[in-house]
């Protein structure tokens, strides 16, 4: 690699400057920057207070069907389907937004339906998509007919007769999955003609300009930046596009793995143009990204889980980090310490952020920041299609599943895909215990600062003061802590509804997620086209990392299993209930 081997830390004493200068602290301000505007287009300059007027109607409705019947009402749901239809990305803003940072699209054959659908090819699959519609539409038609006739009957007996309330529930269940199928089915119909090479252009000279102004200000050359910054959009277009095939779809292996994949073909075959080499900004990029990741990670929903999920991922992780870095100390005798913890963080904590937080906490090597990143996104992609197809086979119950597949796989997105394929419950619970898991980014990288400086990297009569395990700590990591604690007081003060449309819907589906993904893209894209296997394969000898990541990974499924039992099934089975 033609960039500095060490993960950049300054041990030099703090200035107001770094504050501006330095990498860690640009991608605080970057990350927050994008967050406040996003905050105010979707609240003060957004459709806060209609919205707020429009849910306490419809709020207003649900507590009346609720006093007046047993179960919920025909009413009731469709009051709860109003509510749904609020959502930030429905504005102008929102649809801006996700229009201006599209992702080439899926396609199967022709790599090129990834950017361009032409009308007729839009018309084409809407025909062929419209007989299974009308057939899930008359479905629903029949079972809305028979859900308003069992609630009138249920009614006309002032819901005192068990027999005939249980009858209309059943049939207005029945009649919400008939919808749900119709409304998918629906979806199918939609497909537009577009065209998406004018708007990455676009975008790609965004985002030049964006992280270009924080090379300038870290001293570097913007122009060189911006140049070989076209190379690295474009390897990161090409990823996304490789990830849309459907087979890649079908098996998990998305942009990120693709990202790394194409930028080390580039790199090990003709080689990456040095041109290229100084907008290979991979800290800059995914820093930023972990920061706009706060955003996603909020307590009340860490709350809604309860103990068990965080039994499952604060207990187990640390145990399992721990032990498997002794494991490779005292029985893999790895020669590295820092390529020994970076892969016992990314595999137990949660992937990608934890090794770059971890890698900045102990000064790794970028070549064993890379291995470490490369062996996740592959044990990832295989992790989630086999977990979910063998917990269907052994008959694991869902939410057990969902909770042994939150707190093993690493990538955030490959957990909720993977809980998809067992049902709405399992990705729910995934979901939410990576999120609480990665809380644990910012203790895993002070903990292994405070341990890389006191015991690693001490020297013998020389005591290490607070200032040097400051020095260490990635200081990207406040910036994630604190987009995390500010979104989830803003959760807590808009309430489930507002919470919902404004932030959920809003502020993070339309905006600081569609960003992150780009960031996240760029950094493995960057990852790939600074990496020589050469300098790799020594890290590789005796097939230690891989040994070690297998090894770790097979205790943490069992571990995580177990816990996951434990808590869920004999400590509080209340909470599993109400799940």
């Amino acid at each position: 690699m033609a960039q500095d081997s060490n993960v950049v830390i300054d041990h030099g004493q703090s200035s107001w400057s770094d504050l501006w200068k330095k990498e860690d602290y640009l991608a605080i301000w970057l990350g927050f920057l994008i967050i406040a505007v996003c905050y105010l287009a979707y609240t003060s300059f957004g459709p806060k207070a209609e919205y707020a007027e429009k849910f306490a109607s419809l709020n207003q409705i649900q507590e009346t069907e609720l006093t007046a019947a047993p179960f919920k009402t025909i009413a009731w749901h469709q009051a709860q389907d109003g509510k749904g239809k609020l959502k930030g990305t429905s504005t102008a803003f929102g649809k801006f937004a996700i229009n201006s940072t599209k992702t080439p699209g899926s396609w199967k054959t022709n790599p090129v339906d990834s950017l361009i659908r032409s009308e007729s090819q839009a018309k084409a699959l809407n025909d062929k998509a419209m007989p299974a519609f009308e057939e899930a539409k008359g479905k629903s038609e029949a079972a809305f007919a028979m859900a308003v006739a069992a609630e009138a009957s249920a009614k006309d007996a002032s819901f005192q007769n068990q027999a005939l309330n249980d009858d209309a529930a059943a049939k207005i269940a029945a009649w919400r999955d008939a919808q749900k199928a119709a409304g998918d089915a629906k979806k199918k119909t939609e497909n537009k003609s577009y065209n998406y090479i004018p708007t990455l252009i676009g975008l790609g000279i965004f985002l030049a300009a964006m992280f270009g102004l924080g090379i300038a200000l870290m001293g570097k050359s913007m122009p060189a930046f911006m140049q070989g910054f076209s190379m690295v959009f474009l390897v990161a277009v090409l990823a996304y596009m490789l990830g849309g095939q459907a087979i890649s779809r079908q098996y998990g292996f998305g942009a990120e793995a693709w990202g790394v994949i194409l930028g080390m073909l580039i790199a090990n075959t003709v080689g990456t143009p040095k041109w290229v080499l100084p907008a290979c900004e991979v800290e800059f990029f995914i820093k930023t990204g972990l920061v706009l990741l706060g955003a996603e990670v909020l307590f009340n929903k860490i709350v809604a889980i309860g103990t068990p999920g965080i039994f499952v991922a604060w207990v187990v992780t640390p145990v399992v980090l721990v032990l498997t870095y002794i494991f490779g100390q005292k029985v893999l005798k790895m020669p590295s310490k820092t390529l020994n913890v970076v892969i016992s963080a990314d595999m137990s904590v949660c992937g990608t952020s934890a090794a770059i937080a971890t890698a900045a906490a102990c000064r790794a090597k970028k070549e064993e920041l890379t291995l470490s990143i490369g062996l996740s996104l592959v044990f990832t992609a295989i992790m989630m299609i086999a977990m979910p197809a063998f917990i269907k086979a052994v008959g694991m119950p869902e939410i057990l599943g969902g909770a042994w597949m939150g707190g093993t796989i690493d990538s955030t997105g490959a957990v909720a895909a993977a809980g998809a394929f067992l049902g709405q419950k399992a990705m729910y619970v995934a979901a939410t215990i990576k999120m609480i898991q990665n809380v644990m980014i910012g203790v895993t990288a002070f903990c292994v600062a405070v341990y890389w400086c006191t015991k690693v990297d001490c020297v013998a009569g020389k005591t290490v003061g607070a200032g040097e395990i400051w020095h260490r700590f990635p200081k990207f990591v406040i910036g994630f802590i604190g987009a995390s604690i500010l979104f989830s007081i803003l959760d807590v003060h808009l309430g489930k509804d507002m919470g919902g449309a404004v932030m959920e819907h809003g502020i993070v589906r339309g905006g600081t997620k569609l960003l992150r993904d780009w960031f996240f893209a760029l950094s493995f894209a960057a990852i790939g086209l600074s990496t020589n296997f050469r300098e790799l394969s020594k890290y590789f000898k005796g097939g230690k990392p891989l040994i070690l990541y297998v090894c770790g990974q097979s205790l943490n499924l069992v571990l995580t299993l177990t816990m996951a039992y434990i808590m869920f099934y004999l400590v509080f089975p209340e909470i599993t209930a109400k799940i």
